[in-house]
């Protein structure tokens, strides 16, 4: 039975969960109020939310395969992007210059993430491993092996005491990245792995594959505490927690993004608009000012919707290929994109209210 049947969004949006994303998420580092802060007024607009007018500020080439994933540093200084070209490229957002290549990998990667203190960062290959970088020296530091297929994501934990990587083979690995051990391997998934994403304090790991399942799972003892079903037509194939880890973001092949309270199951929110059917394409949160989410889309374009109202407040336009990838400025109105083949660019995005006049 299709879990979405006689779902529709006046059913999602009451009162108690308007509330409760109105509140949220609100990023761990920010303390601000939801509102912008000062000396950032709001632009001149028709509705009662200031809209977003972010314009392109940089375009970085320089990867010669499809590029899989960008991210910025938690400290905000570099941005690095990965591709099936086997390099990841360290830029900086503020000037679109290549900083340095990190080489080693023997075949395309998937998937990057950055330590907390934003001085290592670690790669998701098809060539079995999960390497940790160290940035500023260019050197891999630890090449952890236990994978027995693609490696396609990886994510610290907030503290960077903790890595997760999920593969092809189904799994879901936890690795100690001090030691380069792995210290629990679940069999997550009958399918490839598409996300792993740990909640704030790292108790709590969330998993999707393209067997259309997310899961919860608990940290320390790898047992699954709760099962999402997207449906047959909605293959789940991105996912994370909020920056307050309440809900649950998730991309699906049904071209919907869905914010979820995963402690009762319930979808609170669905964003459409957008074209996402073929690839896995991520989304994410933006709340360094207003809230948004941002979602690549095969259609060649970034797209903004308010987190509360779903309303589409941006369409970015200038990539020549599909958006796979998409990352937002840990504390500045910035945006990172990426593109595929006939595209091959990074690209970053900065809301014209943020800059000096």
């Amino acid at each position: 039975m299709d879990p979405f049947a006689g779902m529709d969004d006046s059913t999602t949006d009451d009162d108690n969960a308007s509330q409760a994303t109105e509140d949220d998420p609100q990023v761990p580092e920010n303390k601000e109020p939801p509102a912008p802060a000062p000396p950032q007024p709001p632009p001149p607009t028709s509705s009662s939310r200031a809209k977003p007018h972010y314009e392109l500020k940089h375009t970085m080439r320089g990867h010669t395969s499809s590029i899989s994933a960008v991210k910025f540093s938690p400290d905000g200084t570099l941005l690095a992007s990965c591709s099936n070209d086997r390099v990841v490229k360290i830029w900086s957002p503020f000037t679109g210059e290549l900083i340095r290549n990190l080489n080693g990998h023997t075949k395309g990667l998937s998937d990057i993430a950055w330590s907390s203190d934003s001085v290592y960062l670690v790669s998701a290959s098809d060539d079995h491993t999960v390497r940790i970088w160290d940035v500023d020296s260019g050197l891999t530091t630890r090449v952890l092996k236990g994978h027995t297929s693609y490696v396609f994501c990886v994510n610290y934990n907030l503290t960077s005491t903790l890595l997760v990587s999920g593969g092809c083979d189904g799994d879901v690995r936890i690795w100690n990245p001090q030691k380069g051990k792995c210290i629990k391997t679940i069999h997550a998934h009958l399918d490839y792995v598409t996300a792993v994403h740990f909640n704030r304090d790292a108790g709590l790991i969330v998993s999707c594959a393209l067997d259309g399942l997310i899961r919860i799972w608990d940290t320390n003892s790898g047992q699954c505490l709760k099962t999402l079903a997207e449906g047959h037509d909605a293959i789940c194939q991105h996912v994370q927690f909020s920056p307050n880890s309440k809900y649950i973001l998730s991309t699906a092949h049904d071209s919907a993004i869905r914010l979820w309270d995963y402690n009762t199951s319930r979808c609170l929110k669905t964003y459409t608009g957008h074209a996402n059917l073929k690839y896995c394409i991520a989304a994410c949160f933006s709340v360094t000012g207003s809230k948004w989410i941002v979602s690549g889309s095969e259609d060649n374009k970034v797209y903004l919707w308010d987190l509360q109202s779903r309303e589409i407040v941006q369409v970015l336009e200038g990539h020549s290929d599909v958006v796979v990838a998409v990352a937002t400025h840990p504390q500045q109105n910035m945006i990172a994109s990426a593109s595929m083949e006939s595209d091959l660019t990074v690209r970053v995005w900065v809301d014209r209210v943020a800059l000096p006049q």
